[in-house]
């Protein structure tokens, strides 16, 4: 039998199953998607619009014919949302499903969503008359749904690569409070505990130098950003940069506040993008196959793991207390310099000590045992590591290990936050991996 020695680097992972490669095809359908419900019958799909109701029965006619099990009628989730005395707004959701082949894991979901609805038309007035302008919406967010649509397809078509099922969502009323993903996550058919994470999509079309691709995870995932990174490392992409600090408005935060793991992807705001210049022809739709490929690759990893994406703990006492308070937990997102390892970040911290003074938990080498344990830990204002704590582990010698090299940290640089130092809550995801040789 072959010897296993052990390796801590961080190893590239294949894809297993199904990975779609390069389609000639995939620009052109979502250039269709995108130019159909940016189109002028559409109305700019206003929420509660007729524009809104028809845009929502195209997308469940392109789900439908994608092979996803319909979990709503034509008409969609339907919901009301009385905005004041005599002005009630109706609107839907699109709700379809593709299910996982595992027996136990298809009861636990990933959940894809994109809002379909935009601001409908502009009046002006010209020589004295009044004119109704249309507001396309094609990247705002014609170009999420599009996305949406076409990972659908995919999923739909390679079902026996995923072992949790998936849930695709177009929601209704997203510029009324996020109303259609509210309705979902408190009313749906599956509950926020049986969610693993969700993935939204929303205004991904206008990459460029000024707007690139970016993803907020909200409170620190770390589990969600390692994944993210494999996955740019397997699709030969450069890493993807995290937004930190303020939170992007989109139907994610309905999740975020249940705590399912929630990941944004998003190319950002422009000048174009609540106006008549949002328009079709602007949209990159060969970078858009790319969020599409990288969409996919994180679904599928998400659905074959182990376990459920692990639910980071967002501060206890977050938003509670003022910037004065010592006993004040901070995200570090929330301040103006996170903690600091050797002048470095996180990343720093794992190269130059963890992974140089992990050893390999002997039992669980002979065994074979190898993944990743994630382990949370606050950064002090004077700069010590305390309250490690594991908040999930493939094993529980890994998981050991783990801790005992965490807890064993030397002094970081603490947080600043106005000029004060702060404590901040950390998370950071620890590889035990094997290496044949």
């Amino acid at each position: 039998m072959k010897r296993l020695f052990f390796s801590f680097i961080a190893l590239v992972s294949v894809c297993g199953g199904y990975v779609s490669a390069q389609d000639a095809d995939c620009p052109s359908r979502l250039r269709t998607s995108v130019t159909e419900l940016s189109s002028e019958k559409y109305q700019g799909r206003k929420a509660g619009s007729d524009g809104e109701r028809m845009a929502a029965g195209y997308v469940y006619d392109r789900m439908s014919e994608a092979g996803v099990v319909m979990l709503s009628g034509r008409d969609g989730q339907d919901f009301s949302i009385v905005r004041e005395v005599g002005d009630t707004v109706y609107s839907r959701n699109i709700v379809g499903m593709v299910e996982g082949y595992d027996p136990e894991l298809k009861h636990e979901y990933l959940v894809v969503g994109a809002n379909v609805d935009h601001i409908g038309m502009n009046v002006i007035m010209r020589d004295g008359r009044q004119e109704k302008q249309l507001m396309p919406g094609a990247d705002n967010n014609a170009s999420g749904v599009a996305c949406l649509l076409e990972l659908a397809q995919r999923v739909a078509s390679s079902s026996f690569a995923f072992k949790r099922s998936v849930i695709f969502i177009a929601f209704g009323a997203g510029r009324e409070g996020f109303a259609g993903a509210w309705y979902f996550v408190n009313r749906g058919p599956v509950s926020a505990g049986e969610i693993s994470m969700m993935l939204n999509l929303n205004m991904v079309g206008r990459q460029g130098p000024e707007s690139p691709l970016s993803y907020c995870t909200a409170v620190p995932n770390a589990e969600l950003t390692y994944m993210t990174g494999e996955v740019c490392r397997d699709l030969l992409m450069p890493p993807i940069p995290q937004q930190t600090g303020h939170l992007p408005s989109a139907d994610y935060l309905a999740f975020y506040e249940k705590g399912v793991p929630v990941m944004l992807l998003t190319t950002g705001v422009h000048q174009d993008w609540y106006s008549v210049r949002d328009v079709p022809s602007k949209l990159n739709y060969d970078y858009m196959e790319t969020v599409c490929e990288l969409s996919y690759s994180l679904l599928l990893k998400a659905a074959n793991m182990a376990g459920k994406v692990a639910r980071s703990s967002a501060p206890s006492v977050q938003n509670t207390a003022s910037v004065d308070d010592p006993e004040k937990i901070w995200s570090p997102y929330e301040v103006d310099r996170a903690p600091q390892f050797y002048h470095s970040d996180e990343r720093a911290f794992l190269e130059k000590w963890v992974y140089v003074y992990l050893h390999y938990p002997e039992d669980a080498m002979n065994m074979g045992i190898q993944g990743q344990v994630i382990v949370e830990f606050i950064v002090e204002k004077d700069g010590t590591v305390t309250n490690v704590k594991i908040v999930k582990s493939a094993d529980p010698d890994l998981a050991e290990e783990a801790l005992k090299v965490v807890s064993a940290s030397p002094k970081w640089k603490p947080a600043l936050l106005n000029g004060e130092k702060v404590r901040v809550k950390m998370t950071v995801p620890v590889e035990f991996r094997l290496k044949k040789r």
